[in-house]
């Protein structure tokens, strides 16, 4: 079955998209992002004329805009014959995954979200956590990871798997709160986006622990900006604990 499926895939690609924040501003995260899925035995290609998925277009009600941004990224993929896309972001995800099936009928990309598959490489092979953590932390559920794409427990399996004791905060999962920075607040209304995301950091720190992990780099990157307390995007912790590298100096180019 292994022989039959590699042969049926010679010749189509998987792509990583890392969508437009971590690309131009969280640009360590996606280099460890890159190591992570190397390490792990994952083959793919990155493809420089990438467009925006449209995301934010979709938010902004420009859906005309958003179905111009989908057919000409569905002709770059096909242009790197890909067939797979592996996505970081949560809104990409959301987007490639299930905007882009209404958008176009002959979308016949399969997407994937980077934490489904790192966690399955793991429990198929637990050797490849080389370092463990022992302490105490919250993560913070992003609204199109969690909401929107149904995503809750694949993280935080991941996080118990490389040592972590998750404290819940009060709002988890289905109920958690936005950390304000999603669908163009941040842009239009900065000062009740970090209202918004003042009160989610007051939530956390009432778990009682210094350390929230997000997975979505518009949460990380907002709630970061508005932190007492330190906040982690997903890929630092998993590059540590795969013995992956990771720098630190990584974001002072989007600052």
């Amino acid at each position: 079955m292994g022989i039959t499926n590699w042969i049926k895939n010679i010749g189509k690609n998987t792509a990583y998209y890392p969508g437009c924040l971590t690309k131009y501003v969280l640009t360590g995260e996606m280099e460890s992002y890159k190591r992570i899925l190397s390490k792990l035995g994952i083959d793919f290609i990155t493809i420089p004329e990438e467009m925006c998925c449209g995301s934010p277009a979709i938010n902004a009600g420009y859906e005309k805009d958003a179905r111009v941004l989908a057919r000409k990224n569905l002709e770059i993929f096909k242009k790197y014959n890909v067939k797979r896309i592996i996505t970081n972001c949560p809104a990409c995800f959301k987007v490639l995954g299930r905007d882009y099936k209404e958008f176009m009928p002959d979308w016949d990309m399969e997407v994937d979200y980077i934490l489904k598959v790192i966690l399955k490489k793991i429990k198929s092979n637990p050797k490849l956590i080389e370092n463990k953590f022992h302490e105490k932390i919250t993560y913070h559920d992003p609204c199109h990871l969690g909401r929107a794409s149904g995503i809750y427990e694949e993280p935080r399996e991941i996080l118990r798997l490389i040592g972590f004791n998750i404290v819940e905060m009060k709002h988890n999962r289905e109920e958690s709160l936005c950390c304000g920075g999603g669908a163009g607040l941040r842009t239009n209304n900065p000062e009740l986006a970090n209202r918004i995301a003042k009160k989610r950091i007051k939530e956390a720190k009432e778990t009682g622990v210094e350390k929230i992990i997000t997975p979505c780099p518009m949460c990380f990157k907002h709630m970061e900006e508005n932190s007492n307390i330190k906040v982690i995007e997903f890929s630092q912790v998993l590059a540590e604990a795969l013995g992956v590298s990771f720098k630190e100096e990584k974001n002072e180019q989007g600052k």
